[in-house]
């Protein structure tokens, strides 16, 4: 077969989008036209209910992709199974010249491309990836040492210091759409052809007003106000360019730019140390004997805890796929300090539902609050969720929209009582780690 016949494909997997795609832009300036490509992993959707509602959104955005490129003459090539075995079916379909995606962070992600890598080498086929999905690199905030930060002030200021424009300099992957394959185009999957249902939870819109991102520091605490972005999930998909958001962020929002940094933090710390997916950062912290309840976890997962921040906090979750950043704060600490649960059984539960889910922000999240992460709260930081309700809803606004039975009869008693529940923690945290010490 001619040069002329081969062509690129672009493996979508966290960056559905057109624009300010940088391996996208990297593929579609090769000299080789494009086949747009996303394969439903059944390694990963084999785990997932099938009307998942994150599955949901990919397959909407998919959607929306598919038509803008038939504009152009091209098509999303939607494929189902495990990766390797689509790319050895589509190198008998196709003569490739490259595959082109955007870097992986996690560990799944990174042992499949290489996978994938070394099968098409054996093919002379080249594997090409892009970082797009962060600002920095994986080594590119590093100590005088070159070794990681695994404390967050001081991986900021060294992030802060090190970014330049070009950081932000976008990769224009949208002016060159027409350059891309038109053969074998076919009609869009239905969510039924890939063993899919539609979702009930719909996905919160992009938002990026600058008002919303200049008035953060001011509002982002007071879950009863609608001032956070909601782009976790948008991050997460990369359904917007993270270049545009921490441009946004440089110029109007200092504190709405750190939390970009912490979500930065948290990945290249997953990076560094993979084994934070299954354990704790600071081993002595996997001595704690947890309790381990299974019905107080229930009524935790339910919203039933008697606690009335904690309870509208996972009502919200499971109603919506999504929970306030602060509500997150405090209802992991009540799962890990309250009910002596492992901070893995809350990081599971969250995993499970949440529209922005990341293993990175979720794990680093946990570890936070359990006082096990790299630059956690300290053990003995225990939320008091009542003082948290005076604070952050005293008005009970947020309370009242996700506990229907608030004031009534009808809400549970507390299932622990907050000071005994505190003092069973100290002791508990203060046995394992004693015991680490002292060996």
């Amino acid at each position: 077969m001619g040069t002329n016949r081969k062509i690129n494909i672009f493996w979508f997997r966290r960056d559905l989008r057109l624009d300010d795609n940088h391996a996208l832009y990297r593929a579609l300036n090769s000299g080789y036209k494009v086949v747009f490509l996303f394969i439903f992993d059944t390694n990963i959707t084999r785990t997932l209910p099938a009307d998942d509602h994150r599955l949901s959104f990919i397959y909407n955005q998919l959607r929306e992709l598919h038509h803008k490129l038939k504009k152009d003459g091209g098509c999303m090539l939607i494929r189902q199974g495990v990766p390797l075995d689509v790319f050895s079916k589509l190198s008998r379909e196709y003569e490739i010249n490259a595959v082109y995606c955007n870097t992986d962070h996690e560990q799944y992600g990174i042992d499949r491309d290489k996978g994938i890598a070394s099968f098409m080498a054996e093919n002379g086929v080249g594997f090409h990836s892009y970082s797009d999905h962060l600002i920095m690199k994986r080594d590119e905030v590093l100590k005088d040492d070159k070794t990681p930060y695994v404390v967050f002030t001081p991986f900021s200021k060294r992030w802060k210091s090190l970014f330049q424009s070009r950081h932000i300099k976008p990769w224009p992957s949208g002016k060159f759409i027409t350059n891309c394959h038109t053969g074998k185009c076919t009609g869009f999957p239905s969510l039924e052809e890939l063993g899919l249902e539609p979702s009930s939870i719909s996905a919160p819109p992009v938002r990026i007003e600058g008002s919303v991102i200049e008035n953060y520091d001011k509002s982002r605490d007071i879950p009863s106000a609608d001032a956070t972005t909601r782009l976790g999930l948008h991050l997460r998909f990369g359904t917007i360019s993270i270049r545009k958001l921490v441009e946004k962020a440089v110029r109007l929002n200092e504190v709405f730019l750190n939390e970009l940094i912490w979500r930065e933090f948290y990945a290249i710390i997953m990076w560094h140390y993979p084994y934070v997916a299954q354990r704790s950062f600071k081993p002595e912290y996997d001595r704690i004997n947890w309790v381990n309840d299974e019905g107080h976890f229930r009524r935790w997962c339910e919203g039933r805890t008697g606690y009335p921040m904690v309870d509208a906090g996972m009502r919200q979750l499971n109603e919506t796929g999504y929970m306030h950043n602060r509500l997150r704060m405090i209802t992991a600490s009540f799962l890990t300090k309250h009910l002596l649960t492992d901070w893995r059984w809350g990081e599971a539960y969250f995993a499970g539902k949440l529209f922005d889910y990341e293993l990175s922000s979720n794990n680093g999240g946990w570890q936070w609050s359990a006082g096990s992460g790299c630059d956690a709260a300290p053990y003995f930081r225990i939320f008091n969720p009542l003082t948290q309700q005076k604070k952050f809803d005293p008005q009970e606004k947020y309370i009242r929209k996700w506990i229907k039975e608030y004031g009534t009869s009808g809400y549970p008693e507390p299932v622990v009582i907050h000071r005994e529940a505190r003092e069973r923690c100290l002791g508990a945290y203060k046995t394992a780690l004693r015991g680490y010490s002292n060996e």
